[in-house]
C-alpha cells in the first residue's frame, strides 16, 4: 500500500501497480485549492483532487484504462464556472452524493475506470493543515495546504485542524493488513507527514507488522523543502513519527551529493538505504515508473 498525495502518489501508484496486483493507497484529504477547494467549500466534501489523481495512476495501459485516465484528469476550459474543474472530481462528488459513502462513491469509479488497485480517503472529513514557517528568524503559523506551499520560508513542523480527525476504518484496516507500507514520493509537509497526524492512522502505522518504505524525492518542493538535502527529509519524518521505524529507504543516484550522511540518517530511522537510478531519462524531477517498478520488485522480493 502506499500513502501521499498529488503527484508524488501518481509517481508511486504507477509503478506499484506493475509490481502487484494487490494495491491500496490511502490519500491525504487537505486540498484547499482549485477544483477541489471550490468544490470542497461549497457542497462540504472531502476535497476530491488527490483521490482522482490515485484513481488515475491506478488505470491499466490498455485504450479502456488509458482513455478513462484522461477523461478523469480533463479539466474544462471556459470563462463561466465550470472552468478549472477536473471531470474526474466531479464525477466522484457525484457518486457520494448519490451513495451517499465517500469509500462506496470512489469503489464504483474505480470499478468504472478498471483500477488496478483501492483509492481510499485518510480521514472521514475534511482537513487543513497549519504550518510553522520560519523565515529570517521569524516563525509564522500558516494555515492551508495553498497558504503552506506558497508562502515563503522554511516550514518547521505541521500539524492538523480537526486536531484528532476520525481516520476511515477502511484505510486503518488497510494499514494494518499491508505487507508493505511506502511513504513518498511527494509534498513532504502536505502530502507525506499529514498521515501521522491523524492519531488512529499513526496507531496503525506503528502497530503494522508491514514493512516500510521510503521513497525520497529527485528535488526539493519549492515553497515547503527549498534547500532540503535528502537526509534532511529523513530527519524531519523522524522529527514528526519519534518512534516510526523504516526497513527502507530508496534514494535516486542523482540526488545524493554526501551517501554516508544519508545512509547514517536513513539507519537512525533503522532503515537500510538502497541507491538506484529512478528517475527519467529526460532530466526532469520526475520518477519513472517502469524503472521504479524494477527497483521496487528487486527490494519486495529481497525482504519476503
Amino acid at each position: 500500500m502506499a500513502l501521499g498525495g498529488g503527484h508524488g502518489l501518481y509517481a508511486s501508484l504507477s509503478a506499484l501497480r506493475m509490481v502487484t496486483d494487490r494495491l491500496t493507497a490511502v490519500v491525504t484529504v487537505a486540498d484547499d485549492g482549485g477544483s477541489s477547494g471550490r468544490l470542497r467549500r461549497e457542497l462540504g466534501v472531502l476535497p476530491p483532487g488527490d483521490l482522482r489523481m490515485a484513481l488515475a495512476a491506478l488505470c491499466g495501459d490498455d485504450e479502456w484504462g488509458s482513455t478513462w485516465s484522461e477523461v478523469v484528469q480533463h479539466r474544462f476550459r471556459s470563462e463561466g464556472e465550470l472552468h478549472g474543474h477536473a471531470v474526474g472530481n466531479l464525477l466522484i462528488v457525484a457518486l457520494w452524493e448519490l451513495l451517499g459513502d465517500p469509500v462506496t462513491g470512489l469503489d464504483w469509479v474505480g470499478r468504472l475506470l478498471g483500477a488496478h488497485g483501492r483509492v481510499l480517503p485518510m480521514a472521514s472529513v475534511p482537513l487543513d493543515i497549519v504550518a510553522e514557517v520560519e523565515l529570517d528568524g521569524v516563525v509564522s503559523t500558516i494555515r492551508g495546504q495553498v497558504a503552506c506551499a506558497l508562502t515563503p520560508g522554511r516550514v518547521q513542523a505541521i500539524s492538523l485542524v480537526p486536531e484528532d480527525p476520525p481516520a476511515r476504518p477502511e484505510a486503518v484496516a488497510a494499514v494494518l493488513e499491508a505487507d508493505w507500507v511506502v511513504f513518498g514520493p511527494g509534498s513532504w509537509f502536505t502530502s507525506v507527514l499529514p498521515h501521522l497526524k491523524v492519531p488512529e492512522l499513526a496507531r496503525a502505522l506503528h502497530a503494522t507488522k508491514a514493512k516500510r518504505l521510503v521513497t525520497l524525492n529527485l528535488a526539493p518542493q519549492p515553497g515547503e523543502t527549498d534547500d532540503f538535502s535528502p537526509q534532511q527529509h529523513l530527519e524531519v519524518l523522524g522529527q514528526h513519527a519519534p518512534d516510526l521505524s523504516i526497513d527502507v529507504v530508496l534514494a535516486d543516484t542523482g540526488i545524493v551529493d554526501d551517501p554516508g550522511a544519508l545512509e547514517k540518517s536513513a539507519a537512525a530511522l533503522g532503515a537500510r538505504l538502497v541507491m538506484a537510478d529512478v528517475a527519467a531519462g529526460d532530466g526532469s524531477p520526475r520518477h519513472d515508473p517502469r524503472r521504479l517498478a524494477s527497483v521496487l520488485d528487486e527490494i519486495f522480493l529481497q525482504k519476503r
